[in-house]
């Protein structure tokens, strides 16, 4: 498979906000790009890796807890459900970061955060398989934000408890220039908002 890389560090956003674990980015991307986008060199960047490769890489760090993020991972399925099997086995809990871009397999025994892009004034989704996520991570851009994202919550049916809000941004300064505006609109609607731990903390930086 494509691998960007590997490495160890808290879970930034979201429902396991601040746990431990190994990430497996994955490489390659489906157009249309997030002009945002903070990870822009999984779209080109990686490396041929089997999956025993994977699996010693991952087991030098002392945590069953991994994330598998890209990119867009799901594009790379073919090719990940087998070593899903081999986490498994090892007793590995697991986090899949989609898009849902290229579509949502079944996929047993792991938890599956879908982050839908709006780009271009459109929702660039599957929406056929958006019922196989679990939770949902809406980037907050602007004021302009709001009506799109309600819309979605709205027309999938989603229970405000699967929902999650955070902020654009991929520094630091960005990121606290929204974060009052995100506040104020999880706190109307009664959604959760979530930090970018990992860009709070270390701004710009590669591989926390």
């Amino acid at each position: 498979m494509k691998v960007t890389e590997i490495f160890y560090s808290l879970q930034g956003e979201g429902v396991w906000l601040g746990k431990p674990a190994v990430f497996l980015r994955l490489g390659g991307c489906l157009a249309p790009y997030c002009p945002w986008c903070d990870t822009r060199y999984a779209w080109d960047e990686a490396r041929d890796m089997d999956q025993e490769a994977v699996l010693a890489s991952m087991a030098r760090y002392d945590c069953r807890t991994v994330v598998i993020t890209g990119g867009e991972p799901l594009m790379q399925w073919d090719e990940l459900a087998g070593l899903h099997e081999r986490l498994i086995e090892r007793g590995y809990a697991i986090q899949y970061e989609t898009s849902g871009k290229a579509g949502i397999p079944p996929i047993e025994g792991a938890t599956v955060v879908c982050s839908p892009k709006y780009i271009d004034h459109a929702w660039r989704i599957e929406p056929q398989t958006l019922s196989r996520a679990h939770y949902f991570k809406f980037i907050y851009h602007d004021r302009s934000s709001e009506q799109a994202i309600m819309q979605f919550i709205k027309d999938h049916h989603l229970a405000a408890e699967r929902v999650y809000i955070m902020p654009e941004g991929s520094t630091r300064r960005a990121q606290l220039g929204l974060m009052a505006q995100t506040f104020e609109f999880c706190r109307q609607q009664g959604l959760a908002m979530t930090p970018r731990l990992h860009i709070l903390a270390f701004d710009a930086r590669r591989g926390v």
